[in-house]
Parts: structure tokens; sequence; C-alpha cells
């Protein structure tokens, strides 16, 4: 048996937005608090120090110097140590609200439907997942830590300023409503510009995104320029859009500095004075100085916070786009207690793209263990139909019924477990076959699931070409699995669905993308699997569908003909007309390879 996974906390659990997850990692940031009192706490008591060492050294009292050094020394490896832990306790919180945040980001992405995927392009999607989730991990690790080490640090160093002397510290303060002015006209600029950055990163990435896919088309289209221009372009205004921003942050740092750097002549300039008319000791000047300068980066760093703090409000402003979206499919909450037989029933179903109708009242209904095919030319609803019974799309209420049950009342997990689905375009990871075949499996390397594999493969009628390639099962298939031809893709993934053992498998097409000889060896496949399981088999080939038990006929969304595979060649309608094409297409190639032959 495979064990068991071990599975991450539910994401219902993790907290939304940035306030909700600043309180459930409270504690964490209440301990770096702590730890940062600590830090400053410590740090006051150095200037202190220091101020007392000065004193004592111009007294020429060597025994009271060697002590207040000693002193300095023991709080500094104190207060060194107390940042460490408050670094090490916020920065847990800013990783943990990332991987939470993650977590969440790809459970709303599963759950979203079609209509999300056409309005937000996968590349987007990246971006998103990457960049701006970064930018909030900054501002819930790095930019909390620094709002709350600059306010410690400015109470501990305006603490021991005022001690010394209140005039000096008041005229220390001079500039700050000019910096908080300068600070609040950066900030709103910030958050724009850093939206437009990002956006025009996501918009690059798609452009980047979508070259690599269609590579091959580029190329075969001789279209490499034209696809380097559109990039350029791309490129062009994510950079135009940087330097922006860069140019708004570059200028924020030297405004900011400078400022802090008027404060501090003020300061050293009315210092002087006092310590000329002897209202200031030399010592206090020299705490006081030390005690300013560790005021000097919680000034300084308001920028560079707001930048953090904005920053992080447009990643998670992108982010919330997709936390915000609405799923189009969603899981209803009856649980029947008897075991899935597969029966399937379909009433009255329309559905549309928009104003588009698709499908038009599609009635039709499946014993437990029987089987159905549904044969049309394309462009007649197949593949929607087939989407629509295990809820890949939205299926209107009322419309599918699984062993007497509206598959809408069903949770989506309990549907999508008993309705195996094999698409005609089909999708591999790009991993080894045996994790693309045993993907639904705990742990495809134990020997029980590898066998299990081996076997759904040897039902698709795929074991003797996957022992072929140059590692076997371990061979990576590469990126959608470009390394296999069509028809192996489309096996690989019917094997995938046969590991699962639903019972109801719905094939899309199965045979559209391989040679008559697999084609006999995958009909025989189905054939199987009729023993065990309903199955609805969507094809245009004849001599797949004459193996059903019934037969429907789709045309522009609706059935005209419905029946055994002989009753609808007796009726001759389009079934018939199917079957007769067909057959000629068959003797036609039959005699191209004779003419081969002779030639």
């Amino acid at each position: 048996m495979t064990s068991p996974k071990v599975l991450p906390p539910p994401v219902e659990t993790y907290a939304l937005g940035l306030g909700g997850q600043l309180k459930s990692k409270r504690y964490y940031y209440l301990a770096g608090s702590a730890l940062l009192v600590i830090q400053q706490s410590l740090m006051a008591s150095r200037d202190f120090l220091v101020g007392r060492a000065v004193q004592a050294a111009a007294s020429l009292d060597g025994a009271v110097v060697q002590q207040v050094a000693l002193s300095i020394f023991a709080v500094s490896i104190g207060s060194a140590i107390a940042r460490v832990l408050s670094r090490v306790t916020v920065f847990t919180a800013g990783r943990n609200v990332e991987y939470e945040l993650r977590a969440v980001l790809l459970d709303r992405i599963q759950r979203l439907g079609p209509s999300f995927f056409r309005s937000m392009p996968t590349g987007e999607i990246m971006s998103r997942a990457t960049n701006d989730l970064t930018q909030v991990r900054l501002l819930l690790g790095f930019g909390v830590l620094n709002v709350m080490a600059s306010f410690a640090a400015l109470v501990s160093a305006v603490y021991v300023m005022a001690s010394i002397s209140v005039r000096l510290t008041a005229a220390s303060f001079a500039m700050l409503p000019v910096l908080w002015l300068v600070t609040r006209s950066f900030s709103s600029k910030l958050f724009t510009r850093t939206k437009e950055n990002q956006d025009a990163m996501g918009k690059m990435s798609e452009r980047t995104l979508s070259s690599l896919a269609g590579t091959r088309v580029i190329r075969s289209f001789a279209l490499v320029d034209s696809e380097l221009a559109a990039f350029e372009q791309s490129n062009a205004d994510y950079r135009a859009k940087s330097l922006a921003l860069a140019r708004l942050r570059g200028a924020m740092m030297p405004v900011v500095g400078s400022i802090s750097a008027v404060s501090s002549l003020v300061v050293y300039f009315y210092g002087g004075t006092l310590i000329g008319r002897n209202e200031l000791l030399p010592g206090d000047f020299i705490a006081f100085s030390i005690a300013l300068q560790r005021l000097a980066w919680p000034l300084m760093a308001v920028g560079f916070v707001a930048a953090i703090i904005q920053r992080g409000r447009a990643g998670y402003a992108r982010l919330k786009e997709v936390l915000d979206a609405k799923p189009e499919i969603v899981g209803g909450t009856a649980d029947p207690s008897t075991p899935p037989h597969g029966a399937i029933e379909v009433r009255k179903l329309s559905f549309a793209y928009g104003n588009k109708p698709i499908l038009k009242d599609v009635s039709f209904k499946v014993e437990a263990g029987r089987s159905l095919a549904i044969v049309g030319r394309t462009g007649s609803g197949k593949t929607t139909l087939a989407a629509l019974m295990p809820r890949l799309l939205a299926t209107p209420r009322g419309s599918v019924f699984l062993d007497g049950t509206d598959i809408c009342d069903l949770s989506l997990n309990r549907v999508r477990k008993n309705v195996g689905y094999a698409q005609q375009d089909a999708f591999l990871f790009s991993t080894t076959v045996a994790n693309n075949i045993g993907y639904s499996l705990d742990d495809v390397e134990e020997k029980e699931a590898l066998e299990l594999v081996r076997g759904a493969a040897k039902e698709a009628e795929v074991l003797a070409e996957i022992e072929l390639l140059p590692e076997g099962f371990d061979t990576v298939v590469g990126e959608r699995g470009v390394q296999l031809s069509g028809g192996q893709r489309q096996r690989i993934a019917l094997a995938r669905a046969l590991l699962r053992k639903p019972s109801l498998l719905v094939l899309d097409d199965p045979l559209s993308a391989v040679d008559a000889k697999t084609e006999h060896a995958i009909l025989q496949a189905i054939e199987r699997q009729k023993r065990d399981r309903t199955v609805i088999l969507i094809t245009h080939r004849i001599a797949a569908a004459k193996r059903c038990d019934q037969i429907v006929v789709l045309e522009e969304g609706t059935i005209t003909e419905r029946g055994s595979h002989d009753e609808l060649l007796r009726l001759g309608g389009t079934y018939a007309n199917f079957a007769r094409e067909q057959e000629l297409e068959e003797e036609l190639q039959k005699a191209e390879a004779e003419l081969e032959v002779l030639a």
C-alpha cells in the first residue's frame, strides 16, 4: 500500500488581507517588538556609558574608563543578539505570509473557471504569483521590521537626547515638518508608479511565455523578427516604467538624506554654542551625537520604508484581483452513502459561451456498466458536452445527474473522482512518464504504485512504446509532452485516466492521433473497460462508435439521431453517411497502399 501524503492545513484556515495576516502573525510581531525594545534599551544604556567614558577620560580616571569599556562591550553584545533574534522572528512571519498566500493563490486559481483565464493570461498570473507575492512578503517581513525598529530607535534616541538637553533635542526636530511633507508626496507617487511597473512586468512575462510556448510556430512561419519586435515593445514599456520608478526612488533618498543632514548641522552648531557657554558637558554632547546618529536612520528610513510599503500595497492589490475572483463552478454538499455506480443522465442540457449557444436541449441516459458513443462533426458541441460531465465547465443545475444525484449538489471532489476524463488535447506535465500516468497516486516510486502504472500503460496500449524510450518510465516528456508524439501523449493521458479507476469514464476522441493498428488496440482496451465501468466515448470514428451499446448523433448542439449501430445504418441519416464516407476513405487508403507496394 502507498503511504498517505502529509497534507498541509486547509487554505480556509489562512488569513486573507494585509490586516488579517498582520493579526494572524501578531505573536511573531509582538516577540519581534519585545526584542527590539530590549535592543534599543541596551543601545540607550550604551550612549550614556559612552558619555560617562568621555568624561572619565577627560578627568584622566583610567579605572573608570576600563570599567565603562567592559560595560559597553557587554551591552553591545547583548544588543546585537537581540537585534539578530528580532530579525529572525519578524522575517519568519513574512515568510509564513508568503507561504500561506501562495497556497491560497494556487487554491483560488484551481477553482476559477475558463472566463477568468480568458481575461487574465498565464504570464500575468505568474508575475503576480512571483514578483507581486515577493513584494508582499517584503512588506510584512522587512517592511514591518523596519517600521518597528525605526519606532523603537526613535523613542530610544529621543529619550537619551531629551535626558541630556531638551533645547538641543527641539533644535534637532526643526526640519521634521519638512520631512513629513516630502515623504507624503513621494509615497503617493511611489504607489502609482510601482503598480504601473508591476503591470508592465506582467505583460512582458505573458509575452515571453507565449513566445516560448509557440516557438515552433514562430519559426515555421518565419516570424522570428516580428516576434522579437513585439517583445521589444513590451520590454521597452517595462524599461520605461522601471526607469520612472527608479528615478523617483533615486530622488527620494537624497532628498530625505539632505533634510536629515540639515538637522545634523543645526545640532552641531547649537550644541557647540551650548558647550561654549558651559551649559553642556563634552561627554554629554558626545552621547547626544551618538543618539542623534541612531535617530538619523529612522528619519532616513522613512522614505525607504515608504517605498517598501507602497510596493507591497501595489503587489497585494494585484494579488487581490485573483483572490477576489469568484469561481464559476462551486461544489455542493451532498454526500451519498451509497458507493458510486457510474449511471449518468443528461436532461434537457443547454449551454452557451456568452451569447453563442453550443448545446440545445440535449438528453440521454446511460445505465451503470453500459456504454454510449457521441458522434458528430467538428464544432457540433461534443467536447463541450464531455467537459460538462466532470464539471470542468459551469454545468447548469438540473441538467446532469450522476447515480440519480444532480452533480451540482455533489462536491467537486466526488464528481471528479468518479468521472474520469481523458481530453482530446492531452496535457502532460513536464516530468517523467511514470509521474504523468501515476499522477493520482501518493508515491509513484513505491513498487505497488509502479505496477499499477505499468498496468495502466499496458491497458492504454502504450507500454511497449514507453519501454523503447531512452529511460523508459523515467523519461522526462518535456514541456506539455513535447518529446512524445501526439498519439503517445493521448494514450499516456488515457492511461492516467484508467489508473484512477472511475465509475464513469469519458473519453474525448481517444483515436484522433493514432494509426490503424494502435486504433484497433485502443478499441480493444475500451471494450475491456466497458466490463468494469460506464463508458461515454466522444468520437468521429464509426469503428469505435459501433462497439458501444447506444449511439447518439450530435449536430449543431442538438441530438438528431439515437440508437444502436445497426439501427442508425438502417435509418439512413447522418450516421449512415458518416459510415459510408469512412468506408470509402478506408478503401481509398487501402488502394493507395497497394499501389505503393506495386510501385
